[in-house]
Order: C-alpha cells, then structure tokens, then sequence
C-alpha cells in the first residue's frame, strides 16, 4: 500500500511525485514508456520560457528534472501499462498482472498528438512523415514538404520548413488559420509558402517514401494532389483519458475535469497537467498542477491524522 500512485512520469507526475516525497508521501510513479519526460520528447526547439531554467531542446531540459529527482525516494517504474483502473478503490491493475494500491492516486498521462487517420500515414513512419521541422529539415533541406494544420505549431513549423525547404505547403481544413497573428503575417510574406484552405488530406502515397499527398479542396470542390517528398501533421492533441472515461468527469473534448486543486469528481483523486489543462498546457502549469496535488494530499493526510 502507498500513500500515493502517480500515473505517469512528465514533468506534472515528476513534480507531483517529488513533492510527495518532499512531504514524507510513500509514492510509486507509474510510467508506460521506457523513459521519463512525457512530452518534453517532442520538444525540438529551444525552451526559453520555464522560469529558472532554459534548455535547448525538450530532451535537455527532461535531463534537467532528471537530476533534480536523484536523490528522491519515491519508487519509478518505467515500461509498466495500466490494463485497468478502479479509482474508487484506489487501485490499478498493470499488464503483468501486478495490482498497485495506495491512498491518493494523482493521474499524468498527457496528451498525444492527432493523427490524420489517412491511408499512407502509418506505413510511411519514418519514411517521409516528419516528427518536427525543427529535427527533420536538414533532411528535406531543397526539397517540397507539406504541412497539415492551421495552428500555431503548424503555421510555425512551415516557417521552420521554409528557410531551407524549396517549396511549402499548408493543408489546413478551416477557412482561417487559428494561429497567433505574428506567425500569419510571416506566413505571407514567405514566396515559399503555398496555403490550401477548407483542404481535408485523403491519401499519402508513394513506394519507398513519400511522394505525394492526395486532398480535397473545398475552394475549388476538387481533388487535388501534390507531389513531396514529406508531410508534417500538426492538427492538435488529445488527452489520454480513455483508461479512465467511465471513471472520471470528463469535458467536451475530453480531458479530465478537476477543481482548482486538480482534484476529480473522484475523491482522493486527482489529475494534473495537460490531461487536465486545455486551455494552456505548459512546462510551468504542469509543474504547478503537480506540487499542487501532493501539498493538498499531505495537508488531508495531516488534518485526518489529527481527527483520529
């Protein structure tokens, strides 16, 4: 039995898990991959805005908290899944069959990215599907990519593509781009950049790599292709809540509903980070969401120790 189980080992589970330990909190921390840092693994570019600390990339900086929790006492273990959960009971089943008990239970399973759900994307992983601008240009460098989305990362990633790519374009499905007005006005400034709007991708074809994606546009009622030789999809993200859909409140676009302190319509229950933040996932909220948690659980533990 632990005091507290967290599911997942981003920066919200790490600073959740560090603080447990911090207040004297037996904790385990439950991470489905091999290694810690959740979404900081997706970061290519540079991070300038967590407070106290910069780092070159999303790797750099999950080093950083890596040797922040050296000398922690809270037990990590990587390369576990969750099969299935009951949060009432305070208890989850892993795959191996192994139950995990404990008092609190604080949930930080982040988010994944969109996919387009197109034929061609799964097959050609790796193949001419870009991961990030920032990783993958130098590889396309003189050649034409395509790019799927109408939001800031998307608008930005093909700003990225356009410095070294020779042609760009961007396959967004609205009228309008949602992206912040700095980035629209580079966008149009670039002779590099061609914009296909109300355009919904349909294929990416190909034989040992990318050469062309297939869209319909609804300027022109049409099908279109282009040939490249890479897509970019930056379409969104989603929280991975599905473990826990029949368990917890969750909002319109599902991610986990929680008071001011993070905590669930379950109680004892809590869930931080960008499973529960849509309207501004950062390093720093996260981090916040996380000590957060553990001050409030140990602040129960306190006063419940008290009344006995």
């Amino acid at each position: 039995m632990f005091d507290v189980c967290v599911i997942g080992a981003g920066p919200a589970g790490l600073s959740a898990a560090l603080w447990c330990d911090e207040l004297g909190l037996r904790t385990v921390v439950l991470e489905r991959r091999d290694e810690i840092g959740g979404q900081l693994l997706w970061i290519h570019n540079r991070i300038k805005n967590h407070l106290g600390a910069q780092a070159a990339n999303g790797r750099e900086m999950r080093d950083c908290f890596a040797h922040g929790i050296e000398r922690a006492r809270f037990e990590l273990r990587t390369e576990v899944e969750v099969k299935q959960s009951h949060l009432g009971e305070k208890r989850v089943e892993l795959q191996n069959g192994e139950r995990i008990e404990a008092r609190s239970m604080i949930i930080a399973t982040g988010l994944r990215r969109r996919i387009l759900d197109v034929p061609g994307e799964a097959e050609f992983a790796g193949r001419g599907m870009m991961e990030s601008a920032a990783r993958d240009r130098e590889l396309f460098a003189g050649r034409d990519v395509c790019v799927v989305g109408g939001g800031d990362s998307a608008v930005e990633n093909a700003l990225l593509l356009a410095e070294v790519c020779r042609n760009v374009s961007i396959i967004h499905r609205g009228k309008a781009f949602r992206a912040r007005p700095q980035f629209i006005e580079r966008l149009s400034q670039s002779p590099r950049i061609r914009v296909y709007l109300q355009s919904r991708v349909e294929r990416i074809t190909g034989n040992a790599e990318v050469e062309a994606v297939s869209f319909f546009n609804g300027e022109s009622f049409g099908a279109m292709e282009l040939n490249v030789s890479g897509v970019l999809a930056r379409i969104g993200y989603e929280p991975n809540t599905e473990m826990f859909d029949n368990e917890l409140k969750l909002n319109s676009e599902g991610y986990i509903a929680v008071s001011s302190d993070g905590e669930t319509n379950v109680q004892d229950v809590f869930a931080v980070g960008d499973v529960a933040n849509p309207l501004a996932p950062t390093i720093s909220g996260a981090v916040g969401a996380g000590a957060t948690a553990a001050k409030v659980i140990s602040a129960r533990r306190i006063n419940r120790s008290t009344l006995v």
